[in-house]
């Protein structure tokens, strides 16, 4: 009785596991997708739309290599959290044209997260499996 338990439960995990891969997956599409026609139809794409983009690709990346492995890189999380703040930063320098304390704050988010990324390449035991894809 208890293995047909474990049985069954690890069958619904697997499929919700891949179920949410998969909307995940769709919605990061979903999402390029409306990002490249809200550009289209601006008729430009500003330099925030384009790291927007690679946002998507990151995040695609990131399901692909967990769809494949069932392991998650971190790396990939540092990579988008450093994306978005570059976002931040151009939003803040480029539209408001302000300077100081703001500017400070996100540079340095972007310096500590950078840290923290060549640390995980430095610390990590073996090789990582976002190196080498199959």
């Amino acid at each position: 009785m208890k293995n047909a338990a474990d049985a069954v439960g690890a069958l619904l995990v697997d499929g919700f596991h891949y179920s949410m891969l998969f909307a995940i997956g769709a919605t990061t599409v979903w999402s390029a997708v409306a990002a490249f026609g809200s550009m289209i139809s601006k008729g430009r794409a500003e330099l925030s739309d384009i790291l927007l983009l690679f946002i998507y690709l990151e995040v695609g990346a990131m399901v692909g290599i967990y769809f494949r492995t069932t392991r998650l890189p971190v790396r990939y999380l540092v990579y988008i959290a450093i994306t978005a703040l570059g976002r931040v930063l151009i939003e803040i320098g480029g539209a408001e044209h302000r300077t100081g304390a703001d500017l400070l704050i996100v540079a340095g988010a972007i310096l500590v997260l950078s840290f923290a990324l060549l640390a995980l390449r430095f610390a990590s035991p073996h090789e990582d499996v976002s190196d080498n894809p199959r």
